[in-house]
């Protein structure tokens, strides 16, 4: 394990640190990085079977499901997608690898040769207009093998070789048959298998299941082997677009923030997990929400951050928590978070199908200028999201994370709206509204998020920050070399842990990349004594795509954040347009004040900002795009 660490380290370093040769991941390239694979231009919105059934699932209970999507108007509202998790299958057949369908649970599957095929069921859920997804694992054996009952519902049956039902080794025949065959359009690839099955875990170590020598350390980030974990997920990818030639499919990346995965699934997946599973408890949502809040310019359409699908309908999201149901829906709309459901929709209330179903709050998750909201005030009690939209206007959520209500303050420059012009708000809940000017006093009550759609003056007259559209920036390299645990995300009590353990660390790699108005490590950017509200923060080796949608001039001061200490870093930042060279600056010390950097772009697709540093490794060195900005 030793040597795997360390050449997994020197692979790691090997991506991310500046190369020789034509292919130095610093040079402007002049094209978006982001997949065109698959089609998930808006978060993805469905159900799935797994917070609902677990493993205990099948055929009646999912078309229930889905005609009840139908019916109540959700497919209308863009529920789309109707996801079967684990526990559906039989095992894999040993003569030809084929996977076997459980037709005890999923009669419709049921051939005469004894193949089994999903056909009919995506033919039934496409007749009904909407869309069909399955669940696998990139490993031999998914989640529910490893982690669940031996004896429960939806295990698979048969000899140890028979029960590994997972893409490993078998990944372009699983995937010609699921999509090929049975015309599936979503896939959520899981990566327990690759993860848990070491030779000496409970489950070979009872002789259940085959070890595999894990490529993921969850407790130990530098141990992940990150090339070979992309390497199983590429192939993934590269089988999808042999079986969907259309790019008619969502691929959903379940690897729960390890494996460096924020760095790469923008170039692969549609989706990506950032934490692990959510549970119907409040802290749980907080933990899932903080996995992905600080993530914003790794957001994309095409490809979203994942904090787990929606537990509204239970726990402390049911009928006697609206309050906290509300509050998990508008977070995740602003999250641009998928809106997947996970309850069963055979036992919801009026008021559950009304928080699922508000289309002011579903329209701001699937809003066209498809930017992740941007944290305007940050604290362990209060947190301030705004985005902008697509007709111009913003979205703001004012959010108590307490158990106590609170009183604040929303400011025009939460907004980037002008404090000397009057402020509209409209609540998103409730359809009220009222106007401020320069600031509101507002009051939270324990767990409330308020919701409003705000329309004013912009600071900027005739463009926008970067910050403030971070969808279209997109950190191609953002100068992490060793991927490090992110201590930001709150830390609450696993269920399925309880204290047998001595404490929930920092996990999760994605601490200290690239930001909206923040440095990477969730300061204030300050550059020479000033601070700076509006920025891009990032690391020194870093490489910026921004994509432009019209505007002419690009303009920023750019500079070394006062909190880099040594006094030998150097960095020079340089603007490209479509690949090509605009401005460079000299070589930049530590307390050299920023850079004026103004660019005609007017007609470039592409605008790119690099940060180069004299040395290979720099990853404490936080870099500061002050002001970017582009105009009319």
């Amino acid at each position: 394990m030793k040597r795997l660490a360390i050449a997994t380290l020197l692979a790691a370093t090997a991506l991310a640190s500046p190369a020789s040769g034509a292919d130095k991941p610093l040079d402007a390239k002049g094209t978006w990085s982001v997949t065109t694979r698959g089609s998930a231009p808006l978060p993805p919105m469905g159900w799935n079977s797994w917070n609902a059934f677990g493993t205990d699932i099948d055929e009646e209970k999912v078309i229930a499901s889905a005609q009840l999507i139908v019916d109540s108007g959700l497919a209308a509202k863009g529920y789309r997608y109707v996801n079967i998790d684990d526990g559906w299958w039989a095992k894999r057949r040993q003569a030809d690898g084929r996977v076997l369908i459980r037709t005890d649970n999923f009669p419709s599957a049921r051939t005469a040769d004894g193949n089994t095929s999903f056909r009919p069921f995506t033919d039934r859920l496409h007749a009904m207009g909407l869309k069909a997804g399955i669940y696998s694992e990139i490993g031999r054996n998914s989640c529910g093998q490893i982690y669940g009952d031996p004896k429960g519902p939806g295990q698979p049956a048969g000899t140890i070789t028979e029960r590994e039902i997972g893409l490993y080794g078998h990944i372009d025949q699983d995937i010609a048959l699921y999509f090929g065959e049975w015309n599936f359009d979503y896939i959520k690839v899981d990566g327990c298998g690759i993860r848990a099955l070491a030779a000496d875990s409970p489950q070979v170590k009872s002789g259940r299941l085959r070890a595999l020598d894990p490529l993921i350390d969850y407790d130990t980030i530098p141990r992940t082997n990150i090339p070979a974990v992309k390497a199983l997920f590429d192939q993934v990818g590269e089988a999808l677009s042999r079986n969907k030639p259309g790019n008619d499919f969502v691929l959903s990346i379940c690897l729960w923030g390890s494996a460096d995965v924020r760095s790469w699934a923008r170039t692969l997946g549609n989706l990506s997990r950032t934490s692990e599973d959510i549970s119907p408890n409040w802290e749980r949502m907080l933990h899932n929400l903080d996995s992905a809040s600080r993530r914003e310019l790794y957001a994309k359409p095409n490809s979203w951050n994942d904090p787990d699908m929606l537990f509204i309908g239970s726990g402390e999201f049911d009928d006697a928590h609206l309050t906290e149901a509300r509050s998990h829906m508008s977070l995740w709309a602003m999250l641009n978070a998928p809106l997947i459901i996970g309850f069963d929709l055979r036992k919801a209330s009026p008021a559950m199908m009304g928080v699922l179903g508000n289309a002011q709050v579903i329209a701001l998750n699937q809003d066209a200028a498809a930017h992740q909201a941007v944290l305007a005030y940050d604290g362990d009690s209060v947190q301030i999201f705004t985005k902008t939209l697509a007709d111009g206007s913003k979205a703001v959520a004012l959010f108590n994370r307490t158990g106590s209500p609170i009183d604040v303050k929303l400011i025009a420059s939460h907004l980037k709206y002008r404090a000397d012009q009057p402020i509209t708000l409209t609540d998103l809940w409730d359809g009220g509204t009222q106007s401020f000017t320069s600031e509101m006093p507002v009051h939270l009550e324990r767990h409330q998020t308020l919701l409003f759609k705000a329309s004013g003056t912009r600071e900027r007259a005739q463009g926008l920050y970067l910050s403030e559209q971070p969808g279209n920036v997109n950190p191609a390299v953002d100068g992490i070399v060793h991927p490090m645990a992110d201590p930001m995300v709150y830390r609450g009590l696993l269920p399925w842990r309880s204290t047998k353990a001595d404490g929930e660390h920092p996990v999760y790699g994605g601490w200290g990349g690239a930001r909206a108005d923040a440095t990477p490590f969730a300061q204030t950017p300050k550059i020479a004594g000033r601070t700076y509200h509006n920025a891009i923060g990032t690391l020194a080796n870093s490489r910026l795509e921004v994509r432009n949608t019209g505007f002419s001039s690009f303009t920023t001061l750019a500079g070394i954040d006062d909190s880099v200490a040594d006094p030998a870093v150097r960095v020079r930042f340089s603007v490209h347009a479509d690949g090509k060279l605009l401005k460079q600056t000299g070589w930049m010390k530590p307390g050299d004040s920023p850079a004026t950097i103004a660019v005609p772009v007017k007609g470039a697709r592409i605008v790119e900002l690099v940060a180069e540093g004299n040395r290979p490794e720099m990853q404490t060195v936080a870099v500061d795009w002050a002001e970017a900005a582009l105009d009319r």
